[in-house]
């Protein structure tokens, strides 16, 4: 049997190496590396080679250019993606003129102040390299695929034997490069299908892993119609390169339409090392933070400044010059007024660039005056006053105290009844005044007290303030010292001392009336004592016995008298009066007990007359003050129990009074 044997050729991927991490000078060009080597044992040149801004990249103001002349080689600068694609003018260039290309490539910033660092990508495929992690990104375009088709697509790619897969973003270099530096919108391989609002990677080394980072737009994901599936958003939407959650097909057309995806290749098991990409790095020199200083007059102070690279400058100007000193600390000479001094990091020869300012500043120490006072009286407050010559005025109760008790040019002191001193000092900026001192002189007000005095009515009385020597003025207008009461139940005095310190003393007169009896309402057995007017009285109808009632109960008929007197001994008056007591029944049996139908009281009414009628109305017999009481005969002749009536009229300026008693033999 002839065997036949087939001969297999690989073609070796090139090995790309770039050095060149440098110090940038702002608003000039630089070439981007200092030596660029590319290395590929069986072909002398390829069809392009594309150098990206791969991280830290300004759109709008950073610019990769082609400079020198290249007579092969030609240039594309594509703005969104900050990348520079080297091609061949006709047919491929060879890698030597590639290398010269690559050497002449300069990085621009239009900025006059920019900031951070540049990481240049150079690789020889399209596909956008991530030098901090040697992961390559590529935009697939395809308009309305699903997610899960992209994830499938994705994972069917490869460039140069690394294994494709929807991209995983977990960090900002990451979102920037796939995202505001992609060619387009589309999936990315999140979902939260599993569990609705956990988000977890799907694809690629972090499958089944959490988010770690996140760069959803605004008010995303809002899962509107079962979104479970991660996208970055359209531009124009929001934030450039965020992300929205879509539903697996996402819109039928808009900016929700899947437009295509995103496959990563690298960090797969079983990747081959690459060599196809190198990077170099600019760095621009900032200031990082800075100390500012500040002192009391005349001093010398330390600044401090830190940056992110290079060596410290200090300048005495803004721009030009040449250094004072250099380190991150400064120390001042004496300095009388507050001086700004500048630092930057550039290298030497950098002609441009913001310089920071570092201020050393200088405080005056206030000097602080305390205007006059005037003497004050006893319980009133003082205004004290002060004034300085820059800051702000604080008040103190002591001259160690560290506490102030008020801030500001005037101080309103509490109530005071004593002489008492307050300190003031000003404070600028933490440069601190003597402390100051300012006594309040108390006079004393005249020591009057006020009164209430208890008098009779009809009493004469007369006022005194309680002090001589003094000034006075009563609420009469009376400026004696003493005046006669003339029946207000209110005075007041205000005595002014020689220091025209005043006090007010009021007087409260209780005046009590006299008892003035007006009449005793007599109502069958109640008497009621009415007064003339009111007071504070006590009632008695014996002159021994006293009740604050004015109303009593008598049972037994007869003349009485009533007793008023005024509990604070203001007077008595009395006034007779009578009740009259008509019996309800009575038994003329002869053994001497209520033998008579008798209504007490009579006797003093002469005019008064009783008529006594049987139940059929006829008189039985008419009773007056002479005789005053009935035995139960009629003409000689006993009458039978029975109830009777009577009638009784005992003036003519009285109503007749009618009623009914029981005989009972």
């Amino acid at each position: 049997m002839q065997g036949h044997f087939y001969a297999q050729t690989f073609n070796v991927a090139p090995v790309l190496t770039a050095t060149g991490n440098q110090i940038y000078c702002p608003q000039t060009s630089m070439k981007i590396v200092t030596d660029m080597t590319i290395v590929d044992p069986d072909n002398n040149g390829i069809d392009a080679i594309y150098i990206q801004i791969s991280s830290g990249y300004s759109i709008g103001t950073d610019i990769l250019a082609l400079t020198g002349i290249h007579p092969t080689i030609s240039s594309s600068w594509n703005p969104t993606l900050g990348k520079l694609t080297l091609f061949g003018l006709s047919g491929q260039p060879t890698y030597t003129a590639l290398i010269a290309a690559i050497k002449d490539v300069e990085f621009s910033n239009s900025s006059t102040n920019p900031s951070g660092s540049r990481t240049f990508s150079i690789t020889v495929g399209e596909a956008n390299y991530l030098p901090s992690n040697g992961h390559y990104y590529q935009y697939i375009s395809n308009i309305g695929v699903t997610w899960t088709s992209a994830k499938t697509l994705a994972e069917l790619s490869q460039y140069y034997g690394l294994q494709g897969y929807l991209a995983t973003i977990t960090s900002v270099e990451e979102k920037q490069l796939s995202g505001e530096q992609a060619a387009g919108a589309g999936w990315i391989g999140g979902s939260d299908e599993e569990t609705e609002g956990v988000w977890k990677w799907m694809s690629g080394p972090e499958a089944g892993t959490n988010f770690s980072y996140t760069f959803w737009n605004t008010s995303e994901p809002n899962n509107q119609g079962n979104e479970d599936y991660a996208h970055i958003t359209a531009p124009g939407v929001g934030i450039l390169g965020s992300w929205n959650d879509l539903s697996n097909t996402g819109e039928a057309s808009g900016s929700y339409q899947p437009k295509g995806y995103i496959v990563e290749y690298g960090g797969t098991p079983g990747d081959p090392v690459l060599q196809i990409s190198t990077s170099s790095t600019i760095t621009i020199p900032s200031i990082t933070s800075t100390v500012q200083a500040s002192n009391c007059d005349s001093s010398s102070m330390t600044l401090q400044a830190t940056t992110n690279i290079g060596t410290i400058n200090w300048y005495t100007n803004p721009s030009g010059g040449t250094p004072i000193h250099t380190g991150t600390s400064f120390t001042t000479p004496i300095l009388t007024t507050t001086t700004t001094y500048y630092v930057d990091s550039f290298p030497a020869g950098c002609t441009s660039g913001t310089r920071t300012a570092v201020t050393a500043t200088v405080n005056q120490v206030p000097t602080i005056t305390i205007n006059p006072t005037t003497p004050i009286c006893e319980g009133n407050t003082a205004s004290i006053t002060a004034s300085t010559t820059i800051g702000t005025i604080s008040w103190f109760d002591s001259m160690t105290s560290t506490t102030p008790i008020a801030t500001g040019s005037t101080f309103v002191t509490p109530n005071l009844t004593t002489n008492t001193t307050y300190y003031a000092e000003a404070n600028n900026n933490g440069c601190i005044s003597s402390r100051v001192s300012v006594s309040v002189s108390v006079n004393p007000i005249p020591n009057v007290t006020d009164e209430t005095i208890e008098i009779c009515e009809n009493d004469t009385l007369v006022l005194n303030a309680g002090i001589s020597g003094m000034t006075y003025l009563w609420s009469t207008g009376e400026t004696t010292q003493s005046v006669v009461y003339n029946g207000s139940n209110n005075y007041s005095v205000i005595v002014t001392n020689s220091s025209n310190c005043s006090k007010t003393k009021n007087f409260t007169i209780i005046e009590y009336a006299e008892p003035i009896i007006q009449e005793v309402l007599v109502q069958g057995s109640t008497a009621t004592i009415i007064m003339s007017q009111a007071g504070d009285f006590e009632y008695s109808v014996d002159g021994i016995n006293y009740q604050d009632s004015n109303i009593f109960t008598i049972q037994q008929g007869g003349l009485y008298i009533a007793y008023v007197k005024e509990k604070h001994d203001c007077g008595l008056d009395t006034q007779s009066f009578i009740i009259i007591s008509i019996p309800l029944f009575f038994t003329p049996n002869g053994d001497g007990v209520n033998d008579n139908w008798i209504i007490k009281g009579l006797t003093h009414y002469p005019n008064a007359k009783v008529g006594v009628f049987d139940r059929y109305g006829k008189l039985i017999i008419q009773l007056t003050a002479t005789k005053f009481f009935w035995d139960g005969t009629h003409n000689g002749q006993q009458l039978i129990s029975d109830d009777y009536w009577f009638t009784l009229k005992i003036d003519d300026t009285k109503p007749e009074i009618k009623g009914h008693f029981s005989m009972i033999r």
